[in-house]
């Protein structure tokens, strides 16, 4: 597990089917993970009563909260501000986000510079090959007009709906590289993705360790898997295992 430098987490939203934090703290350890990656689902970002709440029931469990997202953002301060409030609480360093094919460069000035002032990373979730920050094309673009503070959070299963490949993607972005949500898809003839347990689809595991220690890794890694709605833990048990040691 040397190639994260934070600890292995989970994706809140792979436990939507459990609206209490206490419970999804539980699961997640049970799993054998010890941080999470904080969505919507289980925290109201512009409550902060419902922050604080949430801080103190991970914190008390001892699950790490690394990065909180998707969140959407465009450069509206008011609106946004909480999201970088909430992950200083939390003393995380990075935010999954997505960004409107509307986006002005104005509105990257202003994102930018509110990551500059939390000292937080923007990870674009690239989500699939429908999405239009799924294609390697246009994170280069994005990232030729952004500064480092916007990168990506690698999703390495909608990666593949995309017709990219993972891998490649950890080489050529490496720098720009500020978390990943390690996921697995197997596809049926109409291209269909189904959730699988993480590398036994298409994803070779061992390949991807390779390539985050070439890039020298040093973002926050979560496991995204959205089966089993009702009971996760026994699919993302098997997950952490099969990272673990592959890792």
């Amino acid at each position: 597990m040397g190639i994260l430098k934070s600890q292995l987490g989970i994706q809140s939203y792979c436990f939507r089917g459990f609206k209490e934090n206490a419970v999804v703290a539980e699961k997640i350890k049970a799993c054998g993970a010890s941080a999470i990656e904080l969505c919507g689902v289980h925290a109201d970002f512009l409550s902060e009563e419902s922050c604080d709440a949430a801080l103190a029931t991970y914190k008390a469990a001892g699950v790490e909260i690394v990065s909180i997202g998707v969140q959407g953002l465009c450069g509206n301060d008011a609106a946004e501000r909480p999201f970088f409030e909430f992950v200083k609480k939390a003393g995380a360093k990075f935010m999954s986000v997505n960004f409107s094919p509307k986006i002005t460069a104005d509105e990257f000035r202003k994102i930018e510079a509110m990551a500059d002032e939390y000292d937080v990373n923007l990870g674009i979730h690239n989500h699939g090959g429908y999405h239009w920050l799924g294609s390697s094309e246009i994170l280069r673009h994005i990232f030729s007009i952004t500064s480092p503070r916007i990168g990506l959070t690698l999703d390495t299963a909608w990666a593949m709906d995309a017709g990219e490949n993972p891998v490649k993607m950890i080489k050529e972005f490496g720098t720009r590289l500020h978390g990943l949500h390690l996921k697995d898809f197997i596809f049926d003839t109409a291209r269909r993705p189904e959730d699988v347990v993480v590398g036994t689809g298409n994803l070779k595991l061992d390949e991807i360790a390779t390539a985050l220690q070439e890039v020298n890794f040093a973002g926050f890694a979560v496991i995204e898997y959205e089966g089993d709605v009702e009971n996760p833990v026994p699919a993302l048990t098997k997950c952490v295992t099969n990272i673990k040691a592959a890792f």
